[in-house]
Formats: C-alpha cells, structure tokens, sequence
C-alpha cells in the first residue's frame, strides 16, 4: 500500500505549484525577476486576474481524474471523457487549446480515442505535443503504484482521452512511473521509469530524458508547453532540489508555463519529499487543499483486486 503521507503531499504539492505559478504562466523568467525577484509565495491578479492561490486546469483536471478513479474502482475511459466534457462545459478559464478540440469533438458525439486523433491532426506539425494530459495524469501513481505494467497501460490510456501523440501518451507513462518509483523509495526514480517504458516509446522523449539529473546544464532548460520540455524541467527541478519548496520555487521562476511545470515539478516533488515539505503558507492558502488531501488518502488506500 502506497504511503498516505506522501500520496497527500504529491496531490497538494500538484496544486501548490499550480497555484505559485499561474500569475505568470507565459511570462519569461526576466519579468517574473524584475517584477517578483523571486516568487516564493501566492500572489494575485497576473496572468487571468485570479486571487492567490487560485489553480487551474492543472489541479482541476487531475481532480477530476482522482474522483473518476474512486467512482470506477480504477480507470475508466468512458467515465473520465463525459467528466472532462461536464468541466468543459461548465466554463472553465485557461483551457488548452488541444484539450479544447478534443473535448469539443466528444461532446459532440465523437468516441474519445477518434477525438483525440482529430485534435492531434488539428494542429501545426510543431505544435502537437503540448502538455495538457501531462499535468493531470499524477492521480494514477497513487492508484497504480504497485502494479507498474497496469500504471503504463493507464498513463497512456489517459492521455488518449485528448491528446494522442506519442510523445505526451508515453510522457504521461514516464511520468506516473516515476512518481511510483519515488513513492516506493527508489533512488534512480526516473532511470526506472525510462527502462519500463514500453518499446514504442519515442526516442525525441527518452532521449531528452534520460541525462536527468545529473547530467543537464540547468541553462538549457526550456520552460514550454511542450509535453517533453515541461517533463524535463519539472523533473530536473523535483530531483535535484533538497526540498520541496526549492523544487517547486526553481521551476515556477523558470518562467513560460510556469503553473503545468510547477505543477508536475509539486507532484513529484511531494511524493519524494512527504509529510511536513509543503510551506504552511501555501498549504493553508491554496483552493480545495481538503477535497485533494481526502482524494489521496482514498486513491492510497486503493488494493490492487479492486481495480
């Protein structure tokens, strides 16, 4: 059984960085420098006016898979595009754009896996693995982390709700895998992950993975929205650091998509680091920190015959 502490503190280390970075999601790492020094604390207004600690579709989505996992006793596809469909359309601010097109398509009658494809198809050849199932995909390692074959299956089951390129279905695996290997204490984590990545893996995404961390020059860190960059910056961050604030801190100032890097960056992080890591002025301040430390102790407790 997965340790509750520190499944809590990867779903509110998730939200923690959500939160530290959406007042400058988009901004370069010069103007969060000149207007913040460094931002270490929630703040408000900036990118989509909110007050601090306000998420956004990083938390909400992964919410949203964590009590799609609890309703279904596991992963249920089905279950999880009509939830993405109901949040869609309830209006939310800062949706992706890939995340859009897909979920359009399937509230317009198209099945998931034809949706997603579609949306892929949709966008400029340069643009298509951007990082909307990345973000999200963190609930799974809790659910899954004691069956690793059934985790990859998952992950990439995930991902294919809405975006279907290779490089995000398999990051989302690379990912979970290794948040499991953390939460079980592995000392090469991300080395772990790589090696049970399955053969179709593409090499764009394990070779820019596999230098981390010792072996990446923290300048050539590209703080995107690209499936590949935000899983190399989060990672280098959450595995480096010696605390879960550094981590979060050192990706969020890296500036561009500051709230999914700092996000991934919370999540791995919080399952590295566990009780106690997360600040006391970001955990009493960030929005549904109840409802997601609930849903982790839950996903936890989770047997594996009940999948």
């Amino acid at each position: 059984m997965v340790d509750r502490d520190r499944a809590r503190v990867a779903l509110l280390g998730l939200s923690c960085g959500d939160a530290l970075g959406r007042p400058v999601e988009g901004w370069p790492a010069e103007r969060i420098a000149r207007e913040h020094g460094t931002l270490e604390s929630f703040v408000g207004d900036g990118t989509h006016g909110k007050p601090p600690g306000t998420v956004t579709d990083d938390t909400e989505l992964a919410t949203i898979l964590a009590r799609s996992l609890l309703a279904c006793d596991g992963f249920d596809r089905d279950d999880f595009a009509a939830r993405l469909v109901d949040w869609y359309e309830s209006g939310p601010f800062g949706i992706g754009g890939t995340t859009t097109e897909a979920l359009r398509r399937i509230a317009d009658g198209t099945p998931p896996l034809e949706a997603a494809e579609a949306a892929r198809a949709a966008k400029s050849p340069g643009r298509k693995a951007t990082n909307g199932s990345v973000m999200r995909c963190a609930p799974l390692a809790i659910a899954y982390a004691d069956d690793r074959e059934a985790l990859e299956r998952v992950s990439c089951e995930s991902s294919r709700v809405t975006h279907a390129d290779p490089r995000c279905v398999h990051g989302c695996a690379a990912l979970n895998l290794t948040i499991a290997a953390v939460l079980e204490g592995d000392e090469r984590p991300l080395e772990t992950a790589l090696a049970a990545l399955s053969d179709d893996a593409p090499p764009e995404l394990v070779d820019r993975l596999e230098p981390i961390p010792e072996n990446v020059d923290p300048d050539s860190l590209v703080p995107e929205n690209d499936a590949v960059e935000t899983l190399r910056t989060a990672l280098y961050h959450a595995l480096t650091a010696s605390d879960l604030e550094t981590a979060v801190v050192g990706a969020v100032n890296e500036g561009g998509d500051a709230d999914t890097i700092g996000a991934v960056a919370g999540a791995v992080a919080g399952a590295r680091f566990g009780a106690g890591a997360l600040p006391e002025r970001w955990l009493t301040n960030v929005a549904g920190r109840a409802e997601r430390r609930e849903l982790a102790d839950r996903l936890a407790e989770v047997e594996p015959s009940e999948r």
